[in-house]
């Protein structure tokens, strides 16, 4: 199936905000408890931060959604994210967004860039926010973040319908101020009323973070061709060499 509008088909029934399945048993909910008491979880346990943003579709950029990154940095370079569709309990897993710094991102081939985004206006414009956290605290990694470049893919597109994550993972691209970027504002509304900020005071605050003169020029790459990105599924020949004599 492609990375596109196309309707993945008939869903289960039931209820469309969560997944086909039956309620959990007490017996998994014990087994689950002891895993958490006996398990170190480590990788989970390096997320530090959760930041509220928004995304749209590279091969469709009306179709724009809210997104939640639960963020480890494993060093000053290189963040990974856990994108979910909100902050909740039951929150669904939608993609990964790895994101880094300038220097790295120069450093990879003009084709793998095509594939990245920008930070600066997403900054810049009061749109990435960490809920509950004041402006002052987090300024100095906003100047950072404001150099850095982002690769997303969205493996499961809820804002279609879908129930479970079906076809190919789409490639995402961060809100800009061009014509195609600019994020619904109504999707904004909704998020500030539900935090109970303001995007706009929070744009005003940030007047004097300082962004790059100018991105790298294959980042946002539709920018300037107007063309995004689609995955198609194809079956192809399984290589039939063994790994071992």
């Amino acid at each position: 199936m492609a990375s596109s509008d196309k309707s993945p088909g008939p869903m289960p029934p039931g209820d469309g905000s969560v997944p086909p399945g039956k309620p959990m048993t007490m017996g998994q909910a014990v087994v689950d408890r002891g895993a958490q008491i006996m398990q170190s979880l480590k990788p989970v346990k390096q997320v530090r931060q959760h930041v509220c943003s928004f995304a749209m579709y590279s091969h469709d950029m009306t179709r724009q959604i809210q997104t939640h990154h639960f963020l480890t940095r494993l060093n000053q370079d290189f963040l990974q994210c856990a994108v979910y569709d909100s902050d909740d309990s039951n929150a669904r897993l939608i993609g990964v967004e790895y994101i880094v710094s300038d220097k790295i991102f120069d450093t990879l081939p003009a084709e793998e860039q095509k594939l990245w985004h920008s930070h600066a206006y997403e900054i810049k414009s009061g749109l990435w926010m960490s809920p509950h956290v004041q402006e002052l605290i987090q300024k100095s990694e906003l100047e950072d973040l404001a150099k850095t470049y982002g690769k997303f893919w969205c493996t499961w597109q809820v804002d279609r319908g879908d129930r479970l994550p079906l076809g190919a993972p789409a490639l995402m691209v961060s809100p800009q101020e061009a014509n195609l970027g600019i994020v619904n504002p109504e999707l904004v509304r909704k998020r500030d009323d539900k935090y109970k900020i303001s995007t706009e005071d929070l744009k005003c605050s940030r007047a004097d973070i300082v962004v790059p003169e100018m991105t790298n020029p294959f980042a946002d790459y539709w920018k300037k061709t107007y063309k995004g990105f689609a995955i198609d599924v194809e079956p192809t020949e399984i290589k039939l060499r063994a790994p071992f004599p």
